[in-house]
């Protein structure tokens, strides 16, 4: 049964990582959170588990992702390239920062996180392009912010990169796609960290490696590989909007349950 609940989260996260270039993570960390506490996880380590597995997956969901927006030619991969260096920095910060606080207070931050994602995406709320790529600092500056936060979530910084790119006036597409490679970088750096951090945790179930679950890592990724190519070849052909607010009202939903 724990089995076909990954494979099922796996393909949702696959799609959701092609399509709105969110890494899918955004949704898998709370559904880990209550799959560990439905196990019997320790409440200690289980918060910490699934936003270190979340970042895990993610690298393999990347991968498909990106090869499928490459191959449409939609990657700025000169801004991959600068943000990159500021989000392993960025993102080995955040995974030491997540692992600091203690469980039941991390889920709070990610419920009030998950909500105000839903609320940008319901209200469809996108800065206006008024401000052009920034320099060699400013993308390396920028990427080590949304790698430090990215890790604490448990994703792949789609949710932050996406308005951030198209507000410094980089087409939709693009930045859906460059957004998407950005989280490779995220995943690898933080899911690294994750492992180290939990390495000699004697609270973590068995099967696991530091705080990354590797059952649920394996099931995750073998359908989020799949998926990821069918969500990003949705991306270049419909419009996303009311997929974006039924996922928001999911989210909602979601971040209302981890603050009660």
């Amino acid at each position: 049964m724990e089995l076909l609940l990954y494979l099922a989260l796996g393909a949702a996260a696959g799609v959701l990582a092609g399509l709105f270039g969110v890494g899918g993570g955004i949704i898998i960390v709370p559904v880990l959170v209550f799959s560990f506490a439905a196990q019997g996880f320790d409440a200690a380590v289980l918060t910490h588990l699934a936003v270190g597995t979340s970042l895990a997956t993610i690298i393999f969901t990347s991968i498909n992702s990106v090869l499928e927006h490459h191959r449409k030619g939609a990657v700025r991969w000169p801004i991959f390239v600068w943000m990159t260096l500021g989000i392993l920095l960025g993102a080995a910060l955040g995974a030491a920062t997540a692992a600091s606080i203690q469980g039941p207070m991390l889920q709070k931050i990610i419920g009030i996180f998950a909500i105000v994602i839903a609320l940008q995406m319901a209200l469809d709320f996108k800065p206006k392009a008024n401000a052009q790529v920034p320099g060699k600092l400013g993308l390396t500056a920028a990427g080590g912010v949304v790698g430090w936060a990215s890790a604490i979530f448990g994703i792949g910084g789609g949710s932050l990169n996406v308005p951030f790119l198209t507000w410094r006036s980089v087409p939709m597409q693009q930045a859906v796609a460059t957004s998407a490679a950005c989280g490779l970088p995220i995943a690898l750096a933080g899911a690294l960290t994750f492992m180290w951090l939990g390495w000699h945790d004697p609270l973590l179930p068995e099967w696991s490696l530091g705080f990354v679950y590797l059952p649920a890592m394996a099931g995750i990724a073998v359908t989020s590989m799949v998926f990821a190519r069918f969500g990003a070849r949705l991306a270049h052909r419909l419009s996303p909007r009311l997929l974006k607010r039924l996922f928001a009202l999911l989210l909602f939903a979601v971040g209302l349950s981890f603050l009660m």
